[in-house]
């Protein structure tokens, strides 16, 4: 699959900007379901609850370091975000999507999830 390029609102402040009032009208989980190419695999990059319980992350699914797949944009939490449904092996579970970041960065889920991440780290 090729590469998709780097959005201008990755560079160019003007651009970022014209992009967060767009984000702000996004109904996210719908457009992730419309733009995200299920499953895709990604790594945890942050959770909450292993910087003060790091024991249990080698023996629980979806911990941070862990690769597993998205199966889909479930619902949006006030708190968390977007949640997504997620796989590894045989375990389902649901993690939050600003807490992981899509494996290989030619995946085409890429571009869309560090858009939302993005956008949820500068919500406010």
């Amino acid at each position: 699959m090729p590469k998709k390029q780097e959005p201008s609102w990755e560079h160019d402040n003007e651009a970022f900007d014209e992009k967060c009032e767009e984000w702000k009208q996004r109904d996210w989980v719908a457009w992730l379901n419309d733009n995200l190419s299920f499953p895709f695999e990604v790594r945890r990059v942050d959770d909450e609850d292993d910087a003060y319980f790091t024991d249990i992350a080698d023996k629980e699914p979806f911990r941070l370091g862990h690769i597993f797949k998205v199966l889909k944009a479930e619902f949006d939490d006030d708190l968390c975000g977007v949640i997504v449904k997620v796989s590894e092996g045989r375990r389902r579970g649901h993690v939050p999507l600003c807490d992981v970041e899509v494996v290989e960065k030619n995946d085409s889920s890429y571009w869309p999830v560090r858009e939302y991440a993005v956008w949820f780290a500068n919500r406010y």
